[in-house]
């Protein structure tokens, strides 16, 4: 018997080394100071359609232009969702309107 088939003296299986990778297999970097439209909208759950439709109604982060870059720093990502969460506050505790089917203005 050869010394490599004795029990006990198993070499353990070669493993690839994940060290800077992600679950998924991607390649891990370091954090930016800044998003781009793409990582914006997937770090907060929105479409980029969404995105767009909230840039031209004026309701978008800041953005900030280098060149045809278009990037978020992660400040004025947190000023627009401190605004958000202040607008969706002000909505919810505002009472409902009466409608207008309720005959009570006649």
């Amino acid at each position: 018997m050869s010394r490599a088939t004795k029990i006990g003296e198993r070499e353990p299986p070669a493993r690839s080394s994940r060290r800077g990778m992600t679950r998924s297999g991607k390649i891990r970097v370091p954090p930016t100071a800044v998003f781009s439209r793409a990582s914006f909208c997937a770090a907060h759950g929105l479409s980029e359609s969404f995105y767009h439709k909230l840039k031209n109604e004026g309701l978008g982060p800041d953005e900030l232009r280098l060149g045809s870059k278009v990037l978020i720093t992660f400040e004025s990502a947190a000023r627009w969702r401190a605004a958000n969460e202040h607008a969706s506050k002000r909505q919810q505790q505002r009472p409902a309107a009466p409608s207008p089917a309720s005959g009570s203005e006649m």
